[in-house]
This record gives structure tokens, sequence and C-alpha cells, in this order.
């Protein structure tokens, strides 16, 4: 079977091939930008990649024009009507299917699915869930949008039932506006949080709320529910309705004590009875939150807490989050995805416990399409508050002024531009300093460009040695 992917270099879709090529399926795709990690992992696995949308890609040279060479079309949420090789797709009449729809009926069918949905930590908990079973012998499946370090890729079948999935809330297709986690059918579902994201999407957040109560109907009688009991927005989903045991991360359920305060460090509970030990290499509560979720799903799956919680001592952080892309002269450069304010806030406050005094640097560029409608433009700069310097890219095309965000902080400037951005951070940058580069898009190279600049300043200030 020949299938062919529109819109392979997403991370959800580049997924989607990698699964279906170890299935033994022949895979092909395209994409607008064609570009590294995503395009060197389907390289690797022998994925041809086409740049553009052509619609001779569909079509063999060696068959009539009218013989579609695919047996099967996969096309991701990306594309919209319009879009030629879509618009061929429909004119020729070539059998065509959404990712997540692809993944329930190929690969999903008798596995125990463990689905990780929420407005923020989606990545990191479905990575430490996964790496939590592996640890265990238990060989999971897996599809998280992102690069968990345990695995160096993005997506594998496994080799057991168990099978972990980062349920994205986004619609699935062109023609099929549910929310993609809606196909997955869990036993196990993690919800970590909700609030309002995806304003290209959603009108409102009840329109959020209503899609994660579809998802928790598609869970059975005899799953799991793993969700925190202080969010309200979470209340309200449950409240429209379970069918569904109950396990919560809180003072009466889950829940964590500090023994560092940069959240290195905790004890873990169930109620009143101490279930082991985290120590790693992660800060910040979010992730203490996250880890409890996982250490509760990986439970459900039959791992006993004590042993998920010194797995979790040999747990690496997905890339792009917090992820230290260089030291130089003393200044650490980080590179984070988070695109919202509450993550923002959460990230830098774990930055703040581990930093202490030194200085933060706040770089971001909102690129998110809800960042760019401004819906978040007066909480943004509250959020940006736990820095010492904050820096804002104003793109082009930006539908409001970031000016908005600098008239609430105190040291906040904005750049139209990522050379200017880099040389300002790269001559006012001081060692010791915290350089936290944040964006869900790869920020015009900025971290390279700084990390270059920074290499040049310390090669001139090197004491050369006497001959």
């Amino acid at each position: 079977m020949h299938i062919h992917i529109l819109g392979i270099c997403g991370t959800f879709m580049g997924g989607i091939a990698l699964l279906a090529r170890e299935m033994g399926l022949t895979v092909s795709g395209s994409d607008q930008n064609v570009y590294p990690p995503m395009s060197t992992q389907l390289a690797e696995a022998g994925i041809k990649l086409t740049e553009g949308w052509d619609p001779a890609q569909l079509f063999s040279p060696q068959l009539s024009p009218q013989q579609p060479a695919p047996d099967l079309v996969v096309i991701g949420n990306a594309l919209s009507r319009g879009n030629p090789a879509l618009e061929a797709v429909l004119e020729r009449g070539l059998p065509y299917t959404s990712g997540p729809a692809f993944l329930a009926e190929h690969l999903l069918a008798d596995r125990w699915v463990l689905a990780v949905a929420g407005t923020h930590g989606k990545t990191t908990t479905a990575s430490m869930l996964a790496w939590i079973l592996e640890d265990a012998g238990l060989a999971p499946g897996f599809l998280i949008g992102g690069v968990p370090r345990n695995f160096g890729l993005s997506a594998r079948m496994g080799k057991t039932p168990f099978f972990v999935v980062e349920a994205d809330e986004y619609d699935t297709a062109f023609f099929d506006k549910r929310s993609k986690f809606v196909h997955y059918r869990p036993r196990t579902v993690v919800l970590n949080n909700l609030e309002y994201d995806h304003a290209d999407i959603f009108p409102d957040i009840e329109a959020i709320e209503r899609q994660f109560h579809h998802l928790l109907r598609t869970v059975p009688g005899n799953g799991l529910i793993i969700a925190p009991d202080d969010d309200p927005h979470i209340t309200k989903v449950l409240n429209m309705g379970r069918w569904t045991p109950l396990e919560s991360i809180g003072k009466k359920g889950w829940h964590a004590r500090l023994e560092q305060v940069d959240g290195s460090a905790f004890e873990v509970f169930f109620g009143t009875a101490s279930q082991g030990h985290v120590r790693w290499g992660l800060l910040g509560l979010h992730n203490v939150q996250n880890a409890l979720a996982a250490i509760a799903g990986a439970r459900h799956a039959g791992v006993p807490t004590q042993y998920a919680s010194e797995a979790l001592s040999r747990f690496l952080s997905p890339k792009r989050r917090m992820e230290v892309r260089g030291e130089i002269g003393g200044i650490t450069v980080y590179d984070d995805f988070a695109h919202h304010p509450t993550a923002i806030a959460s990230t830098l406050a774990g930055l703040r416990a581990r930093a202490g005094q030194a200085r933060i640097l706040a770089v971001l560029e909102p690129r998110s399409n809800t960042m760019r409608l401004g819906i978040h433009r007066d909480t943004l700069g509250p959020a940006l508050s736990e820095a010492d310097e904050v820096l804002l890219y104003q793109p082009a095309g930006l539908d409001w002024n970031l000016g908005h965000v600098t008239r609430s902080l105190n040291t906040a400037q904005v750049f139209d531009g990522i050379e200017r951005l880099a040389a300002h951070i790269a001559g006012t940058a001081r060692p010791g300093d915290h350089v936290l580069i944040m964006s869900n898009g790869a920020f015009g190279g900025l971290h390279e460009k700084l990390l270059h600049l920074l290499g040049m300043r310390q090669d001139k200030t090197t004491p050369r040695p006497l001959p």
C-alpha cells in the first residue's frame, strides 16, 4: 500500500509517516517547508519528500495522468481548500483521509491508548509517560508532537499493546472540524489543564470545553481519567458528564512535597501515602504536575509508582522544552516552546527558582495564531514580569503593536529584525546571565545567530598565550 502525506513535515504528520513506514507501507509526502529536524527523520526512514504543492507529485510518470500513484492520500490539518494538491485530490476523486483517522484505523485498534490532552504540557507529559513505560520494559508505541530525547524520534509502533499519544484539541482536517483527540478512544486519559487557545479555530473557551467533553465520552468505564482538582474549566468538563473513574491531581489525590524549591527533587503522594521520590534535571512546578500525571497514568498501565518515580530520574526533557542550546562565556542560552502566557509564566518561575538572583533575559516571538490575533495582549506583560529584561520580536503581519506589552514592563524593548535582536543580546548579556528564547517556531535562527556572536565575542576577549 502506498500512502502520500500532504503536510508531512509537521510533528504530528511526520510521526504518522514514520509509523506508516514502520508498518511496511510505501510512504511519500510533501510540504511547503521541508526542513530539519523532521525532514532529517523522514529521510533517514527512506521517505521521499517533495517541496511544494504541485499536483504532479500525486501521479506516477509511468501511469496515465488520470491514475493515482498513491492508494491513499493523508491530508494534514494545515491544508485548506484552494491548495493545488488538495484540489487535485478532490477533482480526481482520490481516496483520502486525515492523520488522526489514519492513526485510529490502522494502528490504534486493539491498543491500550494512553492519551495526554490539555492546553499546556502535553508533549512533556506524554514523553514522561512513554519513558516510564519504556523503562519498565513495556516497550510502548507512541506519537508525540516533539522529539523525546530518551527515544530520539517522535513516533514508533512499539511492541506491546500500550500506545501513548499526545492528544491535541486542534481540528482534524479541512473536512473534519472535530478535535483530533476524539479519534483516539483512549483507555487512560490525562487532562493536564484547560485555557483559551487556538483562537483561529475556537470562538470561546466553551467551544473547547465541549470538545473535551466529547473526548471523555469515548473513554470506557474500565478506563481512567486523570485531571487536576483546581482547574475551573476542567471541572466544568467533568461536570458535563463522565462514565469513567477519576483520579485527581491535588491534595486529596496525587500531589507532591517539594524537596528542592526549583522542583528538581520532590516526594510523590497519593492521598496520604508516600509513593516515592523524584530527583531529576527538570525544573518548575509545572513539570512537577506533569510528572504526577505521568506517574498516575503509568500506574493505571501496571507500573508501580515507586518504579515510575525512579524512572523519571533518568528522564530527559524533550527538545525545545527548556533545552540548553549552548553556554558561552558564562551566558546560558535556552530554547523553549512556550507560546501562551500561562506557560511563559511557569517557565520563567522555574528558571527563576534555579537561577536565583542571576539575570534572566526573556526573548519572545509571538508566533502562534492566538498570539498573533492579540488575544493575550493584556496577560502577556504580567507573564513576563519575572524576567530582568524582556526583548520582543515584532514580526511582519502581526495584527497588533507589541508596545502594548512594553508599557506594562519596566525593562522591555521591541525589535523588528532578527539580526538587530541577536546583536543587542550579544552586546548586553554578561557572564551569569540566562537567555530564555521562546517561540513555537524557528525564530529565524536566532539561537544559532546569538551563539555565533557570543562565540566571536568570547574569542576577542580570551587572552592569547605568550609565544
